[in-house]
């Protein structure tokens, strides 16, 4: 059976701007959606995080009103409660790129605070990228391509057409004018070809082998597309 590596954010917190620790961890949707597609597939998931710490998920992610009602909410719930996968995750360092067929990196506010800055993510970001399988980012997992720099802030990411969480999406949680950097800032830094869609609704852009989605409403989109790619 082929795999699909899950790379996750391990961090329970977002360091804000005032120095506040924001409880955080990753998205439920960008877990729940993409891993019944590729479980339903046929695929067998693998989780991997920064040191192998378990991941927890954001529990604003499960409040019905950020989940689209309360059964969504409960639903997403069920599947997470399930996922043996997330309990015993591999540690970044331990992965072998070429035992799996795509790699996926979901969000939630946790990457912007470890994998933007883990050498390890960015060292299989660049491996992954370079290996000719698909790659796949959504929301906030774009802030992993920060740590894809080298000495001289140099990145095969460079001019890559891609999308990532958008400033007016953050201000609609209200968290733009608390944030230590806005992640559509920073990708058109590094620099990318960023895009994005109308806020809150489903955008994916593919560029070669990587392929990336704006929001949580993207994920399950962005699955569907990785597993046509795979078939």
């Amino acid at each position: 059976m082929a795999k699909i590596l899950f790379v996750m954010t391990g961090a329970s917190y977002w360091t804000l701007k005032d120095g506040h620790r924001h409880p955080t961890g990753y998205w439920a949707e960008e877990f729940v959606a993409p891993y019944t597609v590729f479980t339903n597939a046929g695929y067998e998931v693998t989780v991997a995080t920064p040191g192998g710490v378990v991941p927890v998920v954001d529990t604003m992610s499960l409040e019905p009103r950020m989940a689209g009602g309360e059964e969504n909410a409960l639903q997403e719930e069920a599947v997470i409660e399930k996922a043996e996968e997330l309990r015993h995750p591999l540690s970044l360092k331990e992965v072998r790129l070429e035992d799996y067929a795509a790699v996926y990196y979901p969000g939630g506010h946790g990457p912007m605070e470890d994998l933007s800055v883990d050498a390890d993510s960015g060292a299989l970001l660049r491996k992954a990228l370079a290996s000719g399988n698909p790659l796949a980012i959504v929301c906030h997992a774009p802030a992993a391509l920060l740590a894809t720099r080298d000495a001289n802030g140099n990145t095969p990411f460079a001019n890559y057409r891609l999308t990532g969480f958008c400033n007016e999406e953050e201000a609609g949680v209200g968290f733009a004018d608390k944030a230590k950097w806005l992640l559509e800032d920073e990708l058109k830094k590094l620099p990318t070809d960023y895009s994005r869609g109308p806020a809150w609704e489903p955008y994916t852009v593919v560029d070669r082998t990587l392929y990336t989605g704006q929001n949580p409403a993207s994920s399950g989109p962005l699955a569907k597309e990785i597993v046509k790619a795979l078939s």
